[in-house]
């Protein structure tokens, strides 16, 4: 169409929608069916054609999803019952603590968060990156991932969830907070602390959150242990095969709290099946089902500060196999 036309009166082709909110074409075309939701028009060559206010709709109906709900209870509603729900689910994650991140800590760092999203906002993206490398360095590693990433990692959901952030701004602060922390791990010195666990960090095929990772990666290595980060999504046989090809003693993986619990729990019993027994599962993130009843032969993180608690666990459980071999 001319670009002076009111882009209200656009419409997107089947592909083009895929792209833009995530949702399959296959999912698309079952909704229809389901739902009755969306309905596209037929343009000259009798292909689906979508217009920009179902479109819109559609990325709303993709960040409830996100945040948990299901298909059947959000695809036909109406927009105006769409953006309750989202208004509904940021205030009640807002009256809740990030996970992992203490209250006092939270609040210390609460007054300069703000600044962040307003930077977010801007798209000023050299900003993001001065802002963080600055706090980095003022602040530590430590400090840095907890004082900072992690009470951020909340705001920044909250604002997402809110409609106050767009997917790609999300994007570009998820790009700027891992470039910092991949560059501060590499400039960790080697810490001699006697035995520490050599780590495989990865994710299950339905979590494409990495940041958590790299949050965790960041204080093992402070720790004096040895990661090997495999990144996001990777199918349970493939991380068993991972674990023993690189003769790991403890695998992690992170969960976000949009996770299945079903998927989180079964994969993780399938996952200590396939493992050896001297080799150490553990689990962390803000999925709820990790704080709901424990999961046999798992290691529950529930926190960041547990994270060199279980490594000096590994490392009181390694020490009498030492003395003994020797």
């Amino acid at each position: 169409m001319d670009s002076t036309e009111d882009a209200s009166l656009m419409t997107l082709s089947i592909a083009a929608v895929e792209r833009d909110t995530g949702i399959g074409k296959d999912t698309l075309r079952v909704w229809e069916r389901r739902y009755g939701f969306p309905k596209p028009g037929r343009d000259a060559n009798d292909e689906r054609s979508y217009p920009m206010v179902q479109v819109e709709r559609l990325r709303v109906i993709k960040r409830l999803m996100d945040q948990g709900h299901r298909p059947g209870r959000v695809v036909a509603q109406p927009m105006w019952v769409l953006e309750q729900l989202c208004r509904a689910d940021a205030s009640l994650q807002a009256t809740q603590p990030a996970q992992g991140v203490p209250a006092l800590q939270t609040t210390r760092a609460h007054a300069e968060l703000p600044f962040y999203l307003g930077l977010l906002q801007s798209q000023d993206a050299d900003g993001i990156r001065l802002a963080l490398h600055q706090a980095l360095l003022n602040m530590g590693l430590r400090g840095f991932v907890t004082d900072v990433v992690a009470p951020l990692n909340h705001m920044v959901g909250l604002a997402w969830a809110r409609g106050d952030l767009a997917v790609h701004q999300e994007h570009l602060y998820t790009e700027c907070v891992s470039t910092t922390m991949r560059q501060a791990i590499s400039a960790v010195a080697p810490v001699a602390q006697g035995a520490a666990p050599k780590v495989l960090l990865t994710t299950f095929p339905q979590e494409a959150h990495g940041l958590g990772l790299l949050m965790v990666e960041s204080l093992l290595a402070l720790q004096g242990c040895q990661c090997v980060s495999l990144g996001t999504q990777m199918p349970v046989r493939d991380i068993a095969q991972a674990a023993a090809a690189h003769k790991v003693g403890v695998v992690a993986l992170s969960f976000s709290a949009n996770m299945n619990a079903n998927q989180v729990v079964d994969g993780l019993l399938e996952l200590n099946a396939l493992l050896p027994n001297d080799v150490a599962l553990w689990a962390g993130g803000s999925a709820p089902v990790l704080r709901r009843r424990p999961i046999e032969g798992v290691v529950v993180l529930h926190d960041l500060d547990a994270i060199s608690g279980a490594v000096n666990q590994y490392r009181r459980a390694l020490t009498p196999l030492e003395n003994k071999a020797a």
